[in-house]
């Protein structure tokens, strides 16, 4: 058996494996109902992948009510209704703001602390934690799980400890250098659950096109993407930020999409239909291009263009569409105004694949819902086993959707083990 054996075994009454935002919300709850508890963490610091979330400020979550959490998810949201229940996203902010710890909403409807600052987060949940009683052992991998009576037994190198009750909540495999590899899901198959295979989600997408690469650094506020697999019709949309990259897409509009890749990539040749004017119907643009042909025909169409879109966006759609960019607006043929507008409605980027695991916010797949007690968190095939966070197959939008499920999942399977 790995692990040294130490004599007797330590036990406690709740251990939870991974000291993430779903792991220090459930040890944090667990211990303050007078459990027993231990906290393992394999890394020498907890919550390392709070600290980089969010560009290292930590979007808490969204400015929603439940219903609107449940609808970030998708077909998976309805899972989430008790742990919702247990803690929402009013609840979660009053948490943290009785901590000490401001917030501030964001146009976007995303949720971060005032200061800006992750750690300030991790801060309020490590003081939550030590209140509670709970220890928190770190640098301590689990090595193996296996059954022993109507609990668990964990094998580390320090030893053996015995779990009357086992949450776990590793994550998934996103971010692997923070140490979320996976092997959560093994442990899962060895009680008989089953994973929905892990795939990226909430990842940059990459292009091959040399137009787009140009681009680099280019934001657009407000862009309709839809994705669309061969000669199929776009299987996903999302309306939000966008970015220009070196390597092709980013940004909150590509990432949302990105899980419709990811969950087919042999699909065929993927490509990201963009509306970088939502906002402007065709119509409109063909009337503006028509006006300023008849009232100020000197003007030049690039500044018209520049009107509506970024610069050096607005150039390379002008090259794309085969009109000079000296070009006036009395100049303009009709086949030349429509190509401009097809560019800012309908660009169509052939996309090539995404930044794997390596970049992705989020695992999608993982510990199917089916075999998970959704009012509890515990395993419907193990009793006394719980799961929470990103092991489970549950995968939000961007904005701080997938925090809240983390915490309120964390916070009802300490509420029940």
């Amino acid at each position: 058996m790995p692990g040294k054996l130490l004599g007797m075994d330590e036990s406690f009454e709740v251990v939870v494996i991974g000291a993430g935002a779903a792991g220090l919300m459930a040890a944090t709850r667990a211990a303050e109902r007078g459990r027993r508890t231990l906290l393992l963490e394999k890394n020498t610091k907890p919550g390392v992948k709070i600290l980089m979330s969010g560009g290292t400020r930590c979007n808490l979550t969204h400015s929603t009510d439940a219903r609107g959490i449940v609808a970030g998810f998708g077909a998976g949201g309805p899972f989430l209704h008790s742990a919702l229940a247990a803690l929402g996203p009013d609840e979660l902010v009053w948490m943290f703001e009785a901590e000490g710890v401001a917030t501030k909403v964001e146009e976007t409807g995303k949720v971060f602390p005032a200061s800006d600052r992750a750690l300030d987060v991790l801060l309020a949940l490590r003081r939550m934690l030590d209140r509670s009683g709970a220890e928190l052992r770190l640098a301590t991998p689990v090595l193996e799980i296996a059954r022993e009576g109507d609990g668990y037994r964990l094998f580390t190198d320090d030893g053996g400890i015995h779990a009357e009750r086992l949450i776990i909540t590793v994550g998934g495999q996103s971010y692997p250098g923070c140490g979320t590899i996976g092997e959560g899901y093994a442990w899962a198959k060895t009680f008989g659950h089953k994973i929905i295979p892990p795939r990226p989600a909430l990842v940059p997408l990459t292009s091959n096109e040399r137009w787009v690469q140009e681009l680099s650094g280019v934001t657009v506020p407000d862009v309709m993407v839809q994705v669309a697999p061969g000669d199929e019709k776009p299987c996903m949309s999302r309306r939000a930020s966008f970015l220009f990259t070196h390597f092709g897409l980013s940004g909150p509009a590509p990432m949302d999409v990105s899980r419709a890749i990811t969950e087919r990539p042999q699909a065929g040749l993927w490509k990201a239909i963009c509306d970088f004017v939502p906002t402007v119907k065709e119509q409109e643009i063909l009337d503006r291009l028509a006006t300023e042909a008849a009232h100020s025909g000197k003007k030049g169409v690039l500044n018209i263009i520049a009107e509506l879109a970024p610069r050096r966006l607005a150039e390379a759609l002008m090259t794309r569409a085969r009109v000079p960019h000296d070009r006036r607006a009395a100049e303009l043929s009709r086949n030349e105004r429509l190509a401009l507008v097809e560019g800012l409605k309908r660009t169509a980027i052939p996309i090539s694949g995404t930044l794997g695991f390596k970049k992705a916010e989020v695992t999608a797949g993982g510990v199917s819902l089916d075999e998970v007690d959704s009012r509890t968190m515990e395993s419907k095939l193990a009793p006394n086993l719980f799961f929470a966070g990103e092991i489970l197959d549950l995968d939000g939008r961007i904005g701080g959707f997938n925090f809240q499920s983390a915490f309120s999942t964390g916070f009802l399977a300490g509420e029940k083990a």
